[in-house]
């Protein structure tokens, strides 16, 4: 059987690739970090096909173990800030500095390792870049290197660093790599991120993404930020990345893993139009920017985003499309499904109208 190891296994889009490939038919041992989560959500393959190993991304040493045996590596992990930091290099360093760490164990298998996919982000190919407002942005490009946020830097530098170890690797230490950029990854949340009493978040789950749904349910900003972002639906994000592990067109590609790009207030919207009659008062009034920077000044998480405000931007999906033959996922699907996963686990409060609606559906049901 072939083993893959799976790095920060416990993320939102990390449990997505370890159910697929479970699911897939292949015979894959799955290997990870922190795969507890998935051994409730798979209880039918968690004895013989799953494996969790003991890795910290500050901890250089623990991935030699970790990629031992594997043939291939989904490398998943990296630091996500919830909040502004003070030093940029809090969030840069363990970016960097852990993605050199697993290839750096990849490479001391001497060909045991066959490729490693890494994901790194849109935000590494078109942030920052002012000027280019005709624009379209592929893989050729690369992000601004001022002018972004410390997250921004992370991914683009851990993903430069990536491709320039590659490089350098002597001829017996060599692996394939390619890496999948995507934009904002939406969809739903796999049930086993959370009991039913304290729900567990991730780093990795409290995206932007992940935070405007839960503010835009629960109300908790009154007015939409006019930001458009690259998005793909967490399912289709997975499973490129699990075609990118075998295809043979694969190695040293990057792929920009997008379905579209979509203004925020788009999905506030279809957010307000399935939830508003289940209680969920959503906004749908786009705010002023200026409301925003000052809002930023009192939530560290706004700052992010500043940037990104009032800015149109254009990505090119047509490379990903034509060497994996991927069909994505329909935006109002994945936001709506996401919603519902995020009411269903806990991380939104469910409105009597909703627990209402719900005890009539599983009445009708078993009528």
């Amino acid at each position: 059987m072939t083993r893959v190891l799976v790095t920060g296994a416990s993320g939102f889009l990390a449990l997505h690739v370890v159910k697929q490939l479970l699911e897939s038919g292949q015979q894959y041992i799955v290997r990870g970090t922190k795969l507890k989560p998935l051994r409730a959500l798979c209880p039918e393959n968690s004895k013989q096909q799953l494996e969790l190993v003991e890795a910290d991304l500050s901890q250089r040493e623990s991935w030699i173990d970790a990629v031992k045996d594997c043939t291939y590596v989904i490398h998943v992990a990296s630091p996500l800030p919830l909040k502004m930091p003070r030093d940029e290099m809090e969030v840069i360093a363990p970016a960097v500095e852990g993605t050199k760490s697993v290839l750096e164990a990849c490479a001391k298998t001497k060909g045991g390792v066959k490729r490693v996919v890494l994901t790194s982000s849109s935000a590494a190919i078109h942030s920052g870049r002012r000027g280019v407002e005709d624009k379209v942005f592929t893989e050729e490009d690369w992000a601004a290197d001022e002018g972004v946020s410390p997250y921004e830097k992370s991914k683009k530098r851990a993903e430069k660093a990536a491709w320039e170890l590659v490089e350098k690797l002597p001829d017996d230490e060599k692996f394939e790599l390619c890496t999948i950029n995507p934009g904002f990854i939406v969809g739903p949340v796999l049930g086993s991120y959370c009991t039913s009493t304290e729900p567990v978040i991730t780093t990795e789950v409290t995206n932007n993404v992940f935070l405007a749904h839960r503010r835009f349910l629960q109300r908790e900003m009154p007015m939409v930020p006019k930001m458009m972002f690259g998005v793909i639906d967490v399912r289709d994000c997975a499973r490129a990345h699990i075609i990118a592990m075998t295809s043979t067109k694969a190695p040293g590609n990057r792929y920009l893993a997008i379905t579209d790009c979509y203004w925020m207030d788009d999905m506030a919207r279809l957010l307000h139009e399935e939830f508003r009659p289940l209680g969920y008062k959503v906004p749908t009034t786009v705010a002023p920017k200026v409301m925003i920077k000052i809002a930023s000044w009192f939530d560290g998480t706004l700052k992010f985003i500043l940037p990104f405000l009032n800015k149109d931007i254009k990505l090119d999906n047509s490379k990903i499309k034509d060497h994996f033959g991927m069909q994505f996922e329909d935006f109002k699907k994945s936001v709506i499904d996401m919603a519902y996963s995020l009411i269903e686990r806990g991380f939104v409060k469910k409105t009597p109208q909703y627990e209402e609606a719900k005890k009539q559906q599983a009445t009708n049901g078993s009528g």
